[in-house]
């Protein structure tokens, strides 16, 4: 497992009974998370006196309770790349910001900046920018796409806090496959793509999106856009049927043969601080030249 054990301003403190607990800078919130099934005693105080807690309904969705007037949104720093991102609570759970994924960003930076020549990449399913934000700062070019104009209003506010707003990132709000059709018509290239698709949704048209059924086409119409030598390609997924093998799997059957290479793939996960261990949290497969 790869972990991103880089945070100085999060932390989480404890994991039990579907829950875990955490300190995003000082603001301590319990959010649900179903793979959470040990029922080890909850011995942290801070479960006892958290800022907020998320419950999911019996009927679908669910709700924040907080104990103290919180302020509408704060910020917290990854100290490795330099980057500030605003964290805000939001009506469904998430805080606009996947700690894990920061082990993602620092391979990918390091890949850039190691790279000797300049890189373009294209960020699918963006959402907040954490990856869009590691990749400029370490000198690249990148394309922003995110369906959700919101998120990427909220991406936009991250650059700034991050002093990164006069880097050439282009910032699109779109369906991402219909962008990167586009982009093959156009005959627009990248050196490097970063793809966290979501593992359900419906498209601009209605129809019914399902990662399983769906990611081979995505990923096979995106090597269209791939530089003659391109860098790297990373698809990240957080569906529980989805294992990091068949992910790498996938990736080189489509890639392997069109420019060699090779794929690692594994779980990605956070540090736990009162057991010691370490808390899965999703999957990333890596395709590199």
């Amino acid at each position: 497992m790869r972990v991103a054990n880089g945070w100085k301003q999060y932390r989480i403190l404890d994991t039990s009974q579907l829950e875990k607990l955490e300190n995003w800078h000082g603001v301590t919130l319990v959010r649900p998370d179903p793979q959470i099934i040990w029922k080890t005693p909850k011995k942290h105080p801070a479960w006892n006196r958290a800022d907020g807690h998320y419950s999911r309904s019996s009927s679908g969705g669910g709700s924040w309770a907080f104990s103290k007037k919180l302020p509408p949104f704060w910020e917290m720093e990854y100290e490795p790349l330099g980057l500030t991102f605003k964290i805000q609570p939001t009506g469904f759970k998430h805080t606009g910001l996947f700690p894990e994924q920061a082990v993602n960003w620092d391979w990918m930076a390091e890949q850039i900046r190691n790279a000797g020549r300049p890189i373009s990449v294209l960020n699918l399913f963006s959402y907040t920018g954490g990856a869009t934000l590691a990749c400029a700062s370490a000198g690249a070019s990148v394309c922003h796409v995110d369906a959700s104009k919101g998120m990427v209003q909220w991406a936009r506010e991250n650059a700034a806090l991050s002093g990164l707003t006069e880097k050439p990132i282009r910032w699109i709000v779109d369906d991402c496959e219909k962008f990167v059709a586009r982009e093959i018509r156009r005959g627009r290239k990248y050196d490097a793509i970063i793809m966290d698709p979501p593992s359900y949704g419906r498209g601009p048209g209605g129809e019914v999106w399902k990662l399983e059924e769906n990611i081979f086409d995505l990923v096979e119409l995106c090597s269209g856009v791939l530089s003659e030598n391109p860098l790297f390609f990373l698809l990240n997924s957080y569906t529980t049927g989805l294992s990091p093998a068949v992910m790498g799997y996938l990736l080189g059957s489509v890639l392997n043969p069109k420019f060699g290479g090779g794929v690692t793939a594994d779980e990605i996960g956070l540090p736990v601080e009162q057991s010691g261990m370490v808390l899965p949290c999703g999957s990333t497969a890596i395709w590199k030249k």
